[in-house]
């Protein structure tokens, strides 16, 4: 095994979903009201971006998708709300952290990684500009330093589940997706790196498995389990 790619919200970062979701968009409404924006237009039209990116093909970046598409919705420019974005990342959307926990496993999982030699990828699917990743990375309690590459919507043109996704990390990064293995608590997103021929871990702390998916040929267990899985590899 060469590679470890690790998703974040729901693996490294354990969250009920529906709760961040819920104040992560609360709060952005609460803040971009004064600019004009209505909050369920507003919301649609963040759903609508993000389906979007979901569906990016590969011919922009998800950045451009987003905008693109964004601006279409609302009638706003991409010039004159930017900035409002991004203040709200750096500032009120560390209110959506509630949501989430720290699990002190993932520490020690990176420390033993990178004694064995393997600075892992941060595989999240790249929905959020950089400062909101970075941000997640430490409500985790972790650094952005901890990963070798993190995929983000500036630089991603493509999203989970698509397995392009996957390849075209490995191919960023010069990698062999048969010698790398995706750990993430998505049956349906993150199981779509085995079609590239990755392996698989999912961790089950946060299981997502919208389609009742028989998880019996992906290796699978709670995050003490993948400890001790890690442990079994080389590198």
């Amino acid at each position: 095994m060469k590679q470890v790619l690790f998703d974040l919200d729901g693996t490294l970062l354990p969250m009920d979903m529906d709760a961040f979701i819920r104040a992560y968009f609360g709060e952005l409404a609460k803040f971009m009201a004064p600019y004009g924006f209505e909050r369920e237009p507003l919301i649609d039209a963040m759903w609508t971006g993000t389906a979007a990116m979901v569906k990016n093909d590969g011919t922009c970046t998800n950045e451009q998708r987003f905008w693109s598409v964004f601006e279409q919705k609302t009638g706003h420019s991409r010039a004159a709300e930017e900035a409002h974005f991004l203040e709200f990342y750096s500032t009120v959307f560390e209110n959506a952290r509630a949501a989430t926990r720290v699990n002190p496993i993932f520490r020690r999982v990176l420390k033993n990684l990178k004694e064995a030699g393997c600075q892992p990828i941060l595989a999240t699917n790249p929905l959020f500009p950089e400062i909101a990743t970075d941000s997640r990375i430490r409500w985790a309690g972790l650094e952005p330093e901890d990963f070798q590459a993190i995929t983000t919507y500036e630089t991603s043109c493509t999203c989970k589940p698509n397995p392009e996704y996957f390849l075209e990390i490995c191919r960023n990064l010069d990698l062999d997706p048969a010698e790398c293995i995706m750990i993430g608590n998505d049956a349906e997103e993150d199981a779509a790196a085995l079609e590239t021929g990755m392996q698989v871990y999912l961790v089950t702390d946060c299981l997502i498995n919208r389609k009742d998916r028989d998880l019996s040929m992906i290796p699978h267990g709670n995050s003490e389990a993948l400890e001790t899985f890690l442990k079994s590899l080389s590198f």
